[in-house]
């Protein structure tokens, strides 16, 4: 398995921007797909965005056209760029490695906290 260590998270203001970083602890290359999860208190976890090793990406709708999900493979590292952030992206936001969509997932980073206020 990897090892996942996100950072970037803290609290920012509404339409404000926060740039997370995922360090792995060996190479992402060959990892099928990675991703950003967050968890909302009292919701479910939930998908944010993913990435394959083809660069093909998904969102979730409520992040579609803000979040901007990219690895760099020389760095083995996953980011996820988040612009006009709103007050409810407020979360614990969790990288993670798997496979089918990360409907499987293999890794997952201890998580960091990101909170905008409105």
């Amino acid at each position: 398995q990897v090892q996942l260590v996100e950072s970037g998270g803290g609290l920012v203001q509404a339409g404000g921007s926060l740039r997370l970083s995922c360090a792995a602890s060996r190479s992402i290359f060959s990892l099928n797909t990675m991703g950003w999860y967050r968890q909302a208190p009292g919701k479910e976890r939930e998908l944010v965005a993913s990435i394959t090793t083809g660069d093909s990406t998904n969102y979730a709708g409520s992040v579609k056209g803000r979040f901007t999900i990219s690895r760099d493979n020389t760095k083995n590292t996953l980011y996820l760029q988040m612009n006009s952030l709103k007050p409810e992206d407020t979360a614990v936001y969790y990288c993670a490695a798997g496979y089918r969509s990360l409907t499987i997932v293999t890794s997952w980073g201890q998580g960091t906290q990101v909170t905008v206020s409105s």
